[in-house]
């Protein structure tokens, strides 16, 4: 038997789970929303629509982003994404291994 499960954190409806969480990372990652939606194998306007909900839901600013032209476009996290990220996967890896010894404890596995 495998295990599976989701987890999400929700404050004023507006959640952070797996998607946002994918988002910022590949946003750290590409310097770009547009680079990162493509490479999540989403479009730009869910990828930005989750970003604006969670900004506007929350009263903070996650990604600051710089208009193309000769130097070029792109996107980069403001410290206070880095932090959230970084706690999410703190908080998701503690989960991970909790959840673990319990599925062990009741199933042997």
């Amino acid at each position: 038997m495998n295990l599976g499960y989701k987890v999400w954190l929700e404050r004023d409806g507006v959640i952070m789970g797996e998607g946002l969480y994918n988002i910022l990372i590949s946003i750290r990652k590409t310097g770009s929303i547009s680079r990162a939606a493509a490479d999540l194998k989403m479009s730009y306007r869910t990828a930005w629509g989750k970003i604006k909900e969670a900004e506007q839901g929350w009263g903070v600013v996650l990604v600051k982003t710089k208009v193309g032209g000769e130097t070029g476009g792109g996107a980069e996290l403001t410290p206070l994404a880095v932090r959230l990220i970084y706690q999410y996967d703190n908080f998701r890896g503690e989960l991970d291994r909790v959840i673990r010894d319990i599925h062990c404890k009741h199933f042997g596995i």
